[in-house]
């Protein structure tokens, strides 16, 4: 019987000392050297926090390189599998890895469920595994593993424990995945990645041969109309979860929930052509999602833009034309 070898990964980190202050630090240079759509750092996440939720960060955003770019494509599964046996090794014993001594820590500290940490690697391996999604269903089960761990880790950070905070947290943070499918539709095509359902595709009329070409026309431009519409519906469902939460998180999640239908709004402004442009915010933009959480949150969350529809269309808009 052949024994596969366990799969090397950073054995240079690991072949160094670190002590747990120089283990959360390294944290910190890597979360602050990474944009993404998490409170890494943010002002509105109490200093004595930033370390644990910096240590989270790197942990995601290390499986994410391994998944995406730093290994050759037939590696990048073993790789990940590695990084998931050094994740369950840290629980029993030291690793002298500077994310796995951070991990640990947060995880002990703050009573931490693995499988949250688990869920976000078994996302990772459907990026690498998975290019196209049927179904609406099955976006969402990846928004499950990608996404909602996120909310759930942050919630437990700030003490929050309660299984209902949790299902509303999901609203948010699935949402937020969404709202970056739509933003980036070109640039995970250049990735061969289709994160629009692929029944929604014939639905709408709209191929992916004409995806791939990046063809703007009528059908697209309702295919992703219908998409922004049920995500910013899940934004206003998830937004529940502001009122039983306080102090710094809950303006926190007033300016996440505002930045997501903020890109929104940027897609309609775009006329849903996500092919050519991709929706970005400028600082001022970032400034006004601050200003209006801080002062007019419930009216730019009762604010629907027009010709939005409430609730969520059941049948795509080129069905119902044709019906009419």
């Amino acid at each position: 019987m052949t024994v596969t070898p366990p799969y090397p990964i950073d054995e240079v980190l690991q072949k160094k000392p670190w002590s747990s202050q120089d283990s959360f630090r390294y944290c910190e240079r890597l979360a602050r050297n990474h944009y993404e759509n998490f409170p890494v750092g943010s002002i509105l996440i109490p200093k004595k926090l930033r370390p644990y939720v910096w240590a989270i960060y790197s942990f995601a955003r290390r499986a994410d390189d391994i998944a995406d770019e730093d290994f050759p494509e037939q590696d990048r599964i073993p790789a990940l599998m590695a990084w998931q046996g050094l994740l369950e090794k840290s629980l029993q014993t030291r690793v002298n890895h500077p994310v796995f001594i951070a991990v640990s820590e947060t995880v002990r500290r703050f009573s931490i469920p693995t499988q949250l940490l688990i869920d976000l690697i078994t996302a990772f391996k459907m990026d690498v595994k998975i290019k196209r999604y049927n179904t609406f269903e099955e976006v969402m089960y990846y928004c499950q593993h990608s996404a909602n761990p996120v909310g759930r880790l942050v919630l437990h950070l700030f003490g929050y424990r309660d299984e209902r905070l949790m299902e509303e947290s999901d609203q948010i943070c699935s949402a937020l995945q969404l709202a970056n499918f739509w933003q980036d539709v070109a640039v995970d095509l250049k990735k061969n990645r289709i994160y629009i359902p692929l029944e929604d595709l014939a639905n709408f009329r709209y191929s992916e041969a004409e995806l791939f070409a990046h063809e703007y026309n009528p059908q697209f431009r309702e295919l992703l109309r219908f998409q922004v519409q049920r995500t910013e519906d899940m934004f206003r469902a998830g937004a529940a979860l502001i009122d039983h939460t306080k102090g710094r998180l809950k303006l926190e999640l007033k300016c996440v929930v505002l930045g997501g239908m903020g890109i929104l709004k940027k897609i309609r402004e775009l006329d849903f052509n996500t092919l050519a442009l991709r929706p970005q915010f400028k600082k001022s933009d970032k400034a006004k999602i601050l200003l209006r959480a801080l002062t007019g949150f419930r009216r730019s969350l009762k604010k629907r833009p027009e010709g939005l529809a409430s609730p969520i269309l059941e049948k795509p808009v080129v069905e119902e034309e044709a019906a009419g």
